[in-house]
């Protein structure tokens, strides 16, 4: 883990990021379509993914907001609530 991110585990109320995520995926077309795709993956597969990402993220230096935000997507109950919000928002 980088330093860029705390090793103790957040609530997702503590990650500001995340409900901006979510809003976002309700709001731009190509924010649900990408979050509809990878919370569509069987939960081994999404957790590569998300981990994947957030290390590119890291990488490419992007908002830790978003890092974070993207990050509690590893987490299957979080993944699963998320999927049911962008849906929800959808009709």
């Amino acid at each position: 883990m980088s330093a860029r991110t705390s090793t103790r585990q957040h609530s997702v109320a503590e990650v500001a990021g995340f409900v901006d995520m979510l809003r976002a995926a309700c709001e731009n077309p190509s924010m649900h379509r990408t979050l509809t795709t990878l919370l569509e993956q069987p939960d081994e597969r999404r957790q590569d993914m998300v981990r994947w990402l957030v290390a590119r993220l890291e990488s490419d230096r992007a908002p830790a907001k978003l890092v974070q935000a993207i990050a509690c997507l590893v987490d299957d109950a979080v993944a699963e609530r998320a999927y049911v919000v962008i849906h929800e928002c959808q009709r």
